[in-house]
């Protein structure tokens, strides 16, 4: 079961220790089965609880995960190890569209947002014991909250939607929990879950987004928290639809102690409504972030939900970092009460560009995917091969690997630095390199 490496320590945090050293030199490779708690005690002659312990630590760090019957076993990915560092680096002369980032051109000018921030600032400087939400950013969001059917609930301001999403779970969930993620999904969240010492539960999706058997599949199995996007998800581009948006919520309802978080980080690029899921579970979470629309670098999400989640979230939020920039909020209040993006271009842009390179693909005998957003996803047989392939051809995408558990391999194209003219030549090179893969589902 173990191999050559023989586990070793009396006490539990050297115990843990030992398996680490295992793990950090591949001696105990991903995937590897540790023994039971009881035949571990005996061999190392200690008293269960102290290897029950070993084994607790070792979850909550990300090391290992526990599937009840089937045992505790090395993790498939350690947590640390990011799925970012699965990147293609672009060479001179290669063109990136792996990067995943917005066009530069459609994102507003922050001249004038950040003087009246400034200006804000010179009359009424923030200062401890501040409220940590900008009473104009606060009100700006409840209001688009509002107008998009998202259940009241209280405002919280995070670092980014990555960075509320964990607040959330760690608010509920405990480690060794299951957190059903779509598949392919946001690379960073799949990374998140595990380093939080949870455990992912892959649930597939089409156009329309989550597949609701897959949902209810993994809530009936033990999935304690559900995340879901609802437009322009990464890497594939569903939208949750208004028809699939009533199948899901029939099955929430049926699993009302399910912690709900929806991430809504397409608004603003998407002219699509959005179909809010929340208020089916008692426990929920609607983010949305500006990064996308207005750029990455502000680094804000609003977050509602309802008041124990947010109450959880800001209490712990003020044991850390405390609040978000009050000067960066009013920056972004600015931006939403000045119109500074125009939803319907900036959506119009990414979907002239994406649309003629799902079309042409399709000329080509290519299933490509992306119903919303800046990204498609092209399904191929061989993701390796296919990335090197349009490496060597001027390409530099995103593989597959970054966003995948389960799912079949592909990989992600991101049309933001695309013009009409690159259209042709670069579906020309995604044939070349990856011949037409059977039809298949996301999931």
């Amino acid at each position: 079961m173990l191999g050559e490496y023989r586990i070793s320590g009396r006490r539990a945090s050297d115990i843990a220790a030992s398996v680490e050293r295992g793990v950090a030199s591949g001696d105990l490779a991903p995937g590897h089965v540790l023994p039971p708690m009881r035949e571990l005690a005996t061999l190392l002659g200690v008293n269960p609880n102290t290897v029950a312990a070993a084994y607790r630590t070792l979850r909550e760090r990300g090391v290992i995960e526990t599937a009840g019957r089937r045992g505790s076993r090395v993790r498939p990915r350690p947590a640390s190890t990011s799925r970012g560092s699965l990147r293609v680096e672009a060479p001179p002369g290669v063109r990136d569209l792996g990067d995943g980032n917005p066009d530069p051109a459609l994102l507003p000018g922050l001249g004038e947002a950040l003087a009246a921030a400034a200006d804000a600032y010179g009359r009424e400087p923030g200062l401890y014991g501040d409220a940590a939400v900008v009473p104009r950013l606060g009100g700006l969001a409840r209001a688009g909250l509002d107008a998009d059917g998202v259940p009241a609930g209280p405002v919280a301001v995070t670092s980014g939607s990555l960075d509320a999403i964990e607040r959330v779970l760690a608010a509920h969930l405990r480690p060794g929990d299951a957190v059903a993620v779509e598949d392919p999904g946001w690379g960073a969240l799949l990374d998140l879950v595990p380093a939080l010492g949870m455990r992912v539960v892959p649930v597939a999706l089409d156009d329309d987004g989550p597949l609701p058997g897959e949902v209810e599949r993994a809530l009936r199995d033990g999935a304690r928290a559900l995340v879901v996007t609802d437009r322009a998800q990464n890497p594939t581009g569903a939208s949750v639809s208004s028809r699939r948006a009533a199948e899901l919520r029939s099955v929430l309802a049926e699993h009302p102690g399910v912690l709900l978080i929806e991430d809504d980080h397409g608004h603003a690029i998407v002219d699509l409504p959005v179909h809010p899921l929340a208020g089916m579970t008692e426990r929920w979470a609607f983010v949305r972030s500006v990064s996308k629309a207005y750029g990455p670098d502000l680094r804000l999400a609003v977050l509602t939900g309802d008041g124990l989640t947010v109450d959880r979230v800001t209490g712990r939020q003020r044991l850390g970092p405390g609040w978000v920039s009050g000067l960066l909020q009013r920056t972004v209040a600015h931006l939403w009460a000045t119109g500074a993006v125009d939803t319907a271009v900036v959506a119009n842009s990414y979907g002239r560009r994406r649309d003629a390179l799902v079309r042409a693909l399709g000329e080509r005998g290519i299933a490509a995917y992306g119903r919303t957003g800046m990204n498609v996803w092209v399904p191929v047989s061989d993701e390796t091969g296919a990335v090197a392939r349009m490496l060597h051809s001027g390409w530099a995408v995103a593989p597959g690997a970054r966003f995948r558990m389960a799912s079949p391999q592909g990989v992600r194209l991101t049309v933001s630095s695309l013009s009409a003219a690159d259209i042709e030549p670069l579906a020309d090179a995604v044939a070349a390199a990856a011949p037409p893969a059977r039809p298949v589902s996301y999931g």
